[in-house]
């Protein structure tokens, strides 16, 4: 693609770009299942409660060759990656945002919840996403969305549906997706103060983006005191917010991607009617709840 200032991307380029964004996480999404297939994911700790596996590696590796070259000058802020090769991302007018296997704890486990994920934001700004869930369900599903272009998600043979966030505005009768792995007692106590009719757990915090954005569920709540990595976020975001949700930490602030890689506390994610009803009811539960170090949740 012939670069230009973001400033004038119309239709066409947005287009353009989500075409880069689904051939990447595709081709890493193959990459990603054969070595899920295989005997030995080869597990390395980055650090505590963190792994990492051959398929995280493989796929980083595949999207940003990709991405380079589709997309030359932009920069590609990746999990997987050295932060030196994404450093002054935060002063460039877009930047990329890479998960390679969001999940990799699922991923690890088998049970098909974790997904590839690939965003761009433009002014700080969620604006294109890609999110490729290979095995969830035991059917491949992709979604993806741009502003201006709205949300679909692609079945396996690739038909294309469009998506929407749902239109409830009883929180007592929403599905709420909450993380499955590092829950507290704490963390489950201000689920339950929400009082939504269902709270189910889903490992990849895309995969609860994405049920959102198709109305799988209600609301994806993650009420924890610890901040969140935009590769995380970015992807999942675009997708909720072009399926006419909205999405932003616990305290209702929005995901600065021009910010720290690492900010705010928690995701809301949700129409627009449960989504302020839940940061009110968060806030409330602040004083008795607190925000203490026991809050704290790992991101998936």
């Amino acid at each position: 693609m012939r670069q230009q200032p973001t400033a004038s991307w119309n239709k066409a380029d947005r287009e353009v770009i989500l075409g880069h964004l689904l051939d990447a996480a595709r081709g890493a999404s193959d990459r990603v299942m054969r070595v899920y297939a295989s005997a030995d994911v080869d597990i390395e700790m980055k650090g505590p409660n963190d792994p990492v596996t051959r398929a995280d590696k493989e796929a980083n590796a595949f999207i940003l060759a990709h991405l380079e070259q589709a997309l030359p000058g932009i920069p590609i802020v990746a999990e997987e990656s050295d932060p030196a090769t994404f450093e002054g991302f935060r002063s460039a007018p877009a930047a990329l945002f890479v998960d390679p296997v969001d999940g990799t704890r699922d991923f690890i486990a088998k049970n098909g919840e974790f997904c590839v994920m690939i965003g761009l934001a433009v002014a700080g700004r969620a604006t294109i996403g890609v999110v490729v869930c290979p095995a969830y369900e035991g059917r491949r599903r992709t979604y993806a969305a741009a502003e201006g272009l709205g949300a679909y998600c692609f079945d396996e043979h690739e038909a294309r549906t469009q998506i929407q966030v749902t239109q409830l505005v009883d929180l007592a009768r929403a599905r709420c997706a909450v993380s499955r792995f590092r829950r507290t007692a704490t963390l489950n106590a201000r689920l339950a103060a929400l009082g939504c009719r269902e709270v189910i757990s889903i490992g990849s915090s895309g995969i609860k983006g994405v049920q959102v954005a198709t109305g799988g569920c209600d609301l994806y709540v993650h009420p924890s005191s610890s901040s969140v990595k935009l590769w995380d976020a970015c992807a999942p975001e675009a997708i909720v917010r072009a399926a006419g949700g909205s999405y932003t930490d616990t305290r209702g602030k929005p995901f600065d991607y021009q910010g720290p890689v690492s900010q705010g506390r928690g995701t809301v994610a949700g129409n627009p009617t449960l989504h302020t009803e839940v940061i009110r009811r968060l806030a409330l539960d602040q004083a008795k709840f607190g925000a203490t170090r026991g809050d704290l949740e790992l991101p998936e």
